[in-house]
């Protein structure tokens, strides 16, 4: 084997790694998003992990974001709340920040 297969070999198991991580990393800023509305909602703890798993599945529906800012702002507006909608994309950011580093750190 050359040393290009080598390099080549490296940067696609990075490129594996990194795509993982940011599919992990995406799953847990769905789920801190789906806490984050359950507490504006007013849910019970039990009732808050189940809505987290359905806005974590919600990002199954279509490629992109624009699948689970739906779920979450509808719910908003079902529940009666008035959420603007820069907030929730505000939080969807900043859950994604802190979703990436807990990956990475392995947490």
């Amino acid at each position: 084997m050359t040393t290009f297969d080598d390099r080549e070999k490296a940067y696609e198991a990075k490129f594996a790694l990194d795509q993982e991580q940011e599919f992990k990393a995406m799953a847990r800023r769905n789920k801190l998003l789906g806490l984050w509305a359950a507490e504006k909602m007013g849910l019970n703890a039990e009732s808050a992990e189940q809505y987290a798993s359905a806005v974590v599945r919600a990002d199954f529906e279509q490629p992109g974001d624009e699948d689970v800012f739906r779920k979450v702002a509808g719910d908003f507006e079902g529940s009666g709340l008035e959420i603007r909608e820069s907030e929730i994309r505000r939080k969807m950011d900043e859950f994604g920040s802190i979703a990436r580093d807990q990956v990475r750190a392995g947490e």
